[in-house]
């Protein structure tokens, strides 16, 4: 049902995004202090009214992140031991602590709630939140934001049904260094792109491990959600969903998440997907048949890959754990490299480099060049520009549409590791071509009572 906030909610948005201050220009936009509080931070009776669901890890942080936009008056979390320690830090700086809910629906129903932040293991992000658009709060998503290419398609459905504001946790777009790499490549100052080498790091082997009994603080089956209902075991939850199929596509969706999209921005190829992705090696703890796991105690995402992935119009990209190319001089476990005809560069969370980095001294980009690849507006701390687009009602820089174009290739990595074939993809029709069994795993069944939405 439509929301309508109320008065002084509204006039909030309708006033300056005076919330933030945009990160220093080499700043990593995760640096920023939660705690600090934003130059000319609105009082706190005209601040928007905010939701924060899964606090845990993560959740918690980028929830934090936005009580210095907003005031937090709810958290929700399947563990009250997570609900517990949230509200608790709240308090600790100073704010009342939010009414605490194990059921994410609680926080959706509540009239006052303006927008929420979700970080949930990755396989309920789509069920949440489409819910809460449909709902009328506005949304930030920790990444990767899907479970499945399905999913994507419906989240981006239902952002165009309901025309809510939805930023991706991808902070990587509103880091500076980043941004600098994709403008050099967008340029021209690479010269023609024709390879991108993008190094994710290693997955987690690990098991077997035991049946335990479920904590008392936590409602096993909820955290369950759509996925298949097993026997609870320590290493199957929380920060360990991330090395189970069932969950996620461990690396490749965690930091591909954040390396394939800066490797797709610069090369100006936000708007699609590979076409083909080819597995050339993998290591995955267990054996699979069918492309499903043949254990059930141990981790199972791939540790070790190299992949192959191609693109419509001749650029190739080589995604893979580790970089290591003696005969090209490259060698990295995690980042970016732009290979041009004129030149390379790299990047990560700690640098960027490159000649074309080095003559920026003497040839510099033009002054808005970072404002062109950030959509048109000033770069800005990333919880910061999702705040300001609930003023403007703008598409923030990391948007539903761009990220599930993204996200399908890593998807599709992850589906060629698990077939140990190549796979074939129609950007257009979003369709597996040729391979009826990989082309049926797009979806996947969704358990009893934990249905997607829908759309």
């Amino acid at each position: 049902m439509p929301h309508t906030p109320s008065t002084d909610r509204r006039n909030f948005l309708k006033a300056a995004a005076a919330t933030g201050v945009a990160a220093p220009y080499w700043a990593p936009c995760w640096a920023s202090s939660a705690a600090a509080q934003p130059a000319g931070e609105s009082a706190p009776s005209d601040r928007p009214l905010l939701g924060a669901i899964g606090v845990g890890g993560r959740g918690s942080m980028i929830a934090r992140d936005a009580a210095r936009y907003g005031a937090i008056v709810a958290a929700a979390d399947v563990d009250s031991r997570n609900v517990g320690r949230f509200q608790k830090s709240i308090e600790e700086r100073g704010a009342a602590a939010p009414e605490g809910y194990k059921d994410y629906r609680r926080v959706l129903e509540r009239k006052d709630i303006d927008a929420v932040t979700i970080g949930t293991p990755d396989h309920w992000h789509t069920k949440i939140a489409i819910e809460a658009m449909q709902a009328g709060k506005d949304v930030y998503c920790e990444k990767p934001l899907t479970l499945t290419i399905e999913e994507g398609q419906l989240i981006a459905k239902a952002v165009r049904q309901t025309g809510r504001v939805f930023q991706v946790g991808t902070q990587q777009r509103s880091d500076g260094r980043f941004q600098t790499a994709v403008a050099l490549a967008q340029s021209g100052r690479l010269g023609e792109i024709k390879r991108v080498w993008v190094a994710i790091g290693g997955g987690r082997s690990g098991g077997p491990f035991e049946v335990a009994a479920t904590p008392a603080t936590l409602d096993w089956d909820m955290w369950q959600g759509q996925t298949p209902d097993v026997d609870y075991r320590t290493n199957r939850c929380h920060r360990d969903f991330r090395w189970w199929y069932e969950y996620s596509a461990g690396k490749l969706t965690d930091w591909g998440a954040h390396h394939v999209d800066i490797a797709q921005w610069g090369v100006g190829l936000l708007d699609t997907s590979a076409v083909s992705v080819a597995p050339l090696s993998v290591n995955h703890p267990v054996k699979f048949k069918d492309g499903y796991p043949t254990a059930a105690d141990r981790y199972n995402t791939a540790t070790k890959f190299r992949i192959d992935c191609r693109f419509a119009g001749g650029v190739e990209m080589r995604l893979a754990n580790a970089i290591n190319e003696p005969d090209r001089g490259i060698n990295f476990g995690n980042g970016v490299l732009f290979e041009g005809t004129k030149g390379r560069v790299f990047v990560n969370r700690g640098k960027v480099t490159g000649t074309p980095v080095e003559e920026l001294k003497e040839n510099p980009l033009p002054e808005d060049a970072l404002q062109v690849v950030y959509k048109g507006r000033k770069p800005k701390q990333h919880m910061a520009d999702f705040f300001d687009c609930l003023k403007t009602r703008e598409e923030p820089v990391s948007d539903v549409f761009s990220h599930h174009r993204i996200l399908s290739t890593c998807h599709l990595a992850a589906l060629a590791l698990r077939f140990g074939r190549s796979v074939s993809w129609n950007p257009e029709t979003e369709q597996v071509e040729g391979d009826p069994q990989v082309a049926a795993m797009v979806s996947r069944p969704q358990r009893a009572g934990y249905e997607l939405p829908k759309v």
